[in-house]
């Protein structure tokens, strides 16, 4: 099993953040890799679409609001791994109430690349994506 993790300091207090990102169907407020998503199965289940039309099936794993943090598997996707978990997660910075620090790591199987290519795949989503956030609460 391969994993990646990555991480960033965002310009917003913890809960600005969470308030933005925390919920399971809002990657499209604030990830341009995904303009659409739909929740399916009372919001446990999230359809993507990236912007080539491909999509992404996403089951919601375990949601914590006072942590800040929620887990999802992947169950359709255009990626070359299986067994897909992933955690998105916001953590204070001591002494500071106005930044954050994001976290998006995942652990997955690769399936037909070595696990240095799935994880560089994951980790240039996740850090693309984090900048997204960044550049999102900056604005």
């Amino acid at each position: 099993m391969a994993s990646t993790s990555v991480s960033r300091v965002v310009p917003a207090s913890p809960q600005r953040v969470w308030d933005l990102i925390g919920g399971f169907d809002a990657l499209p407020d604030w990830l341009p890799y995904i303009p659409e998503s739909t929740a399916l199965e009372g919001g446990r289940v999230r359809r993507l679409t990236n912007p080539d039309g491909d999509a992404i099936v996403e089951r919601l794993v375990s949601f914590d609001e006072a942590g800040r943090h929620y887990s999802y598997a992947i169950l359709e996707a255009p990626f070359p791994v299986t067994g897909y978990l992933s955690t998105l997660r916001v953590h204070p910075v001591a002494g500071r109430d106005d930044v954050a620090e994001v976290q998006w790591s995942g652990r997955f199987t690769p399936d037909g690349v070595t696990d240095a290519e799935a994880e560089s795949l994951f980790a240039d989503i996740y850090r693309d994506g984090l900048d997204a956030l960044h550049q999102a609460l900056s604005a």
